[in-house]
């Protein structure tokens, strides 16, 4: 079996087959060596074969005016808008910008034509994909264009000023695949506020070591002159990931960023090692702010009087494990005593933080959350399976049938027409028809579950595609008979869980 090599520039929004009759009845003789001609991909032509199962979101938002309109970043798939309230989404994106991954969504309050993007991933998981810094679009979404800090890498949170769509705040992480290597590197990581759309961009909170980016920005709602910011010493390489450290702390500016107090230090706050810190105002009293610690003594905190002093008043585990990853939060505006915790679960509490319930979502895994301030029934949830929206406070929600499927790795099979295999992020790995025979093209009908999971490689036999090896965690790996469905674990022991 012949093996093309590319690179893929476009947004990865799914798997993609390429197709050109033309391209494979020519012999490159300069092939032997290694090496394939670029001419040969020029007249290549994409179609879509699914499947059509959304993936992970990080970043969503939407405007009070609009309680149709949504829009979500995807990690390996630009972003898409919908207008039905999430019955049919469209990529608003795909020609424009130079990187695939989604870590930041902004709609300015006071407009909803001005939208802001932030590019790269910050839930650091070991394979995310890094950004080009920050997009504008004026136009809710029809174009877009480049506006500044093109070598942030990472770009975690945009907050936008509730009057004025020229004015925002940009919490950059910088890159989390090493240290600090070049002044510029560390120029662009930390706090940043633009007071002209973007135009220029000022650096409001600087990190204090090599390894600190700026990972949370949140306005007072009732106060946009108060800025709470979370700093966090993080860092991955191909073999371990470190969270927390000397940098990290949340830090609070009564004067729209001009100056900060770290409140990491105030009474209450756990002592030593701070990792990340995702932090919540009230809607109805600014005094009253929440923050999700990552501590040996951490978990959910309250403070009463604007972080002067804080309480820890929930450690629950479900609320706060895989704190790197997770531990988003997000004030409830219909009451005081509410808020949204997002982890594995979806979690709610009307109490203050005492107690919560869970709300059962179309996937899991949620990373971000966009209430409405006028209806706080209706809001979009980002998880691993895309952008969720409801509109009777999470009782039922949307479909996630979207082409957004992060896939790791790609195998094919010598089968005519040909499979191809791979593992979807935080899914079961899949099979799928390269043609068929239907007018209408691949369907679901054309997707087979295999085995293997994730971030695993999946391969058929060479001889025989009913036989299939998939890889998983550890190191573990499994034989399936696609025919009998008969499963076998074929792993190299010892294996250490």
């Amino acid at each position: 079996m012949r093996k093309f090599s590319t690179r893929f520039s476009a947004l990865v929004l799914s798997l993609f087959l390429a197709t050109n009759t033309e391209g494979v009845a020519q012999k490159d003789q300069s092939a032997a060596s290694g090496f394939v001609n670029p001419n040969l991909f020029k007249t290549l032509k994409w179609r879509n074969i699914g499947p059509f199962r959304g993936g992970r979101s990080i970043a969503v938002s939407g405007h009070a005016d609009q309680p149709m309109t949504f829009y979500f970043g995807a990690t390996g798939g630009g972003v898409w808008k919908t207008t039905d309230g999430g019955v049919r989404w469209l990529p608003i994106a795909d020609s424009t910008f130079k990187s695939s991954s989604v870590g930041a969504l902004a709609v300015a309050p006071s407009d909803p034509n001005v939208i802001y993007v932030g590019m790269g991933e910050t839930d650091i998981r070991g394979n995310i994909a890094m950004g080009d810094g920050i997009y504008k679009s004026t136009d809710a979404g029809k174009s877009w264009r480049h506006v500044g800090l093109k070598k942030s890498h990472s770009i975690a949170r945009i907050m936008v000023h509730p009057k004025n769509a020229d004015v925002l705040y940009v919490a950059s992480l910088g890159n989390p695949f090493g240290r600090v290597t070049k002044p510029l590197d560390a120029e662009e990581r930390g706090v940043f506020r633009s007071t002209d759309g973007g135009k220029t961009f000022e650096h409001i909170l600087k990190p204090t070591n090599d390894k600190t980016g700026a990972i949370e920005i949140t306005l007072d709602p009732t106060n946009p002159s108060i800025v709470y910011a979370s700093m966090w010493a993080c860092f991955r390489n191909n073999y371990a990931m470190s969270s927390g450290g000397e940098g990290s702390g949340l830090f609070k500016s009564t004067d729209g960023g001009n100056s900060w107090r770290d409140i990491s230090k105030s009474v209450g706050m756990p002592v030593g090692l701070l990792g990340k810190i995702n932090v919540a105002v009230s809607h109805q009293n600014g005094n009253r702010v929440w923050a999700m610690v990552e501590n040996k003594n951490g978990g959910l905190f309250r403070s009463d009087d604007g972080g002067e002093s804080w309480q820890r008043v929930n450690n629950d585990k479900n609320l706060w494990q895989r704190p790197w990853y997770f531990s988003e939060i997000e004030a409830d505006p219909a009451t005081n005593d509410g808020l949204y915790v997002l982890n594995v679960g979806f979690h709610h509490t009307s109490d203050g933080g005492k107690s919560f319930r869970q709300i059962r979502v179309g996937h899991g895994d949620c990373h971000d959350l966009w209430i409405n301030p006028r209806n706080p029934k209706n809001f979009i949830l980002g998880d691993d399976g895309g952008g969720e929206v409801t509109y009777n406070g999470g009782a039922t929600f949307s479909e996630l049938d979207l082409p957004t499927a992060q896939f790791y790795h790609i195998s094919l099979d010598n089968d005519f027409p040909y499979h191809l295999y791979g593992a979807q992020q935080d899914n079961s790995s899949i099979r799928i028809r390269s043609r068929n025979t239907e007018s209408f093209g691949i369907n679901r009908q054309d997707w087979e579950v295999v085995t293997g999971g994730e971030s695993g490689y999946v391969v058929s036999d060479p001889t025989n595609s009913d036989i299939v090896y998939g890889g998983n965690y550890q190191g573990s790996l499994e034989k399936l008979n696609m025919r009998t469905r008969q499963s076998q674990d074929i792993s190299a022991n010892p294996i250490t869980y």
